[in-house]
């Protein structure tokens, strides 16, 4: 940040008289810019038939990590709630129109200054297509899971909780809330390290 947002002249980067950590600072009008964590919200949707269940899961059209598998999520706007911004990034990024369950998965991305939140979804139906930021959205199975193509940590460690669990229901459990920290970039040759 270069320049104060409310009255437009240089800010410096400083630490405020009773705070901790470096802040940027209009000199002008004295206010104080927070620079605070994204959060990132979506679903887990998924479909059962015949005993068989079956998540969906989007390709990547945009960077980071274009051509990738995710689940539909994206940054909360403003004057939403949660439960609202996974509706509609899996409206958006799916075409999927989805019965929002309970919240599964929090996920803590400090390296980029993130939050990630996943919401258990069950499908209404099957009419689903890829929206502009998709080039593909398909149903897997647990088995059919694109595991060395999944596009960021969290997808991955969401839906490993999520087959786990699974097995844990077919013994009597339940879903439970899980929450995490991801504590490192995923590394791999030529690739973007985000969440």
């Amino acid at each position: 940040m270069k320049f104060c947002s409310e009255c437009a002249h240089p800010v410096a980067l400083v630490v405020p008289e009773g705070d901790n950590r470096p802040r940027h600072v209009c000199a002008q009008c004295a206010t104080i810019h927070y620079e605070n964590p994204k959060l990132v919200i979506g679903s887990l949707p998924v479909w059962e038939s015949d005993g068989e269940l079956k998540v969906l899961l989007c390709k990547r059209a945009i960077e980071p990590r274009a051509g990738y598998w995710t689940l539909p999520a994206g940054f909360m706007e403003n004057r939403e709630t949660t439960a609202e911004a996974a509706i509609r990034e899996t409206e958006e990024e799916a075409g999927a129109n989805i019965e929002l369950g309970p919240l599964y998965t929090l996920l803590n991305v400090a390296y980029v200054h993130q939050v990630h939140l996943f919401y258990l979804a069950r499908l209404r139906d099957l009419d689903y297509a890829a929206g502009i930021e998709s080039l593909e959205v398909r149903m897997f199975s647990e088995r059919e899971v694109p595991w060395d193509d999944l596009a960021f940590p969290t997808i991955r460690k969401t839906l490993e909780l999520f087959f786990a669990d699974r097995l844990k229901i077919r013994e009597g459990g339940s879903y439970g809330f899980h929450s995490l920290d991801i504590t490192r970039p995923m590394r791999s040759a030529g690739q973007s390290t985000d969440p």
